[in-house]
């Protein structure tokens, strides 16, 4: 299912660069449920494999260096309970990879675009009835896993879980800053696999290293200044956009 990546060039670089200042902002203070939107970005310019490819070391990247602010600051044991669920995930992910095209991982991303903003508008006014219980967290987990192989989606079903268990704005951040650095770690090897590593992608990931580490360092300071609402009211109207036109794409 691979595509030729297009050729190098300042302007691939540019916009590679600042998918990655957009995704180490969400992921450095808004809880990374909307950081997956820099890989939704790309996969309408390029080839989803390649999206994803190019993201993944960044992701990682700005994993590593949102951990220290946010340290021992996680529940521990909802965050567990998650990455036992999600490494079955992973592995659930790779193998439909390998059995689908590139026009059908265009949809799953637009689609899980798509349907991010939805739960986003309707969660506010859903009753969850208190805490979900511990086992729901591994069922969350086993979809954090395969949409994060897949799209680098897994915010959403891991927010759903994590949100319910009453957790605070910082222990929730926390929490996915922890859980999606070992997630992503998960992802390297059957990436690499898979041949999504390139040295195009890795030459392009040289450059946007510090559109990546810019936005982190925005995020964790952003945290606790900027409102969610703002932040999140942008992110909705972009995804909206994308998602439909890779669902489109991926359709015709």
């Amino acid at each position: 299912m691979s595509e030729a990546l297009p050729e190098v060039t300042p302007l691939l670089v540019l916009g590679c660069g600042l998918a990655a200042l957009f995704a180490g902002i969400s992921k450095g203070g808004f809880g990374s449920g909307a950081a997956f939107g820099a890989s939704a970005i790309l996969a309408v310019v390029i080839p989803p494999g390649a999206a994803l490819g190019i993201m993944l070391p960044i992701l990682m990247l700005i994993d590593a260096v949102t951990l220290k602010p946010y340290w021992r600051r996680w529940s521990w044991l909802d965050t567990k309970i998650l990455i036992a669920g999600a490494v079955p995930g992973v592995a659930l992910g790779a193998w439909l990879y390998t059995q689908v095209s590139s026009d059908v991982i265009r949809v799953i991303i637009g689609a899980v675009a798509l349907l991010f903003v939805a739960w986003q508008v309707i969660k506010d006014r859903l009753s969850l009835g208190g805490h979900l219980p511990l086992w729901t967290g591994g069922i969350a987990g086993i979809v954090t896993g395969f949409t994060s192989f897949i799209s680098h989606a897994g915010g959403p079903p891991a927010a759903v879980y994590m949100l319910s268990r009453g957790m605070d704005k910082t222990t929730y951040q926390a929490s996915t800053v922890l859980l999606f650095w070992i997630v992503n770690i998960a992802k390297f090897i059957p990436y690499a696999f898979l041949g999504l590593f390139t040295w195009q992608t890795l030459v392009i990931d040289l450059f946007i290293v510090p559109f990546a580490l810019l936005g982190a360092w925005i995020g964790v300071k952003a945290h606790h200044r900027v409102p969610e609402r703002l932040f999140f009211a942008l992110t909705y109207l972009f995804l909206i956009i994308t998602g439909a036109k890779l669902v489109w794409d991926g359709l015709s």
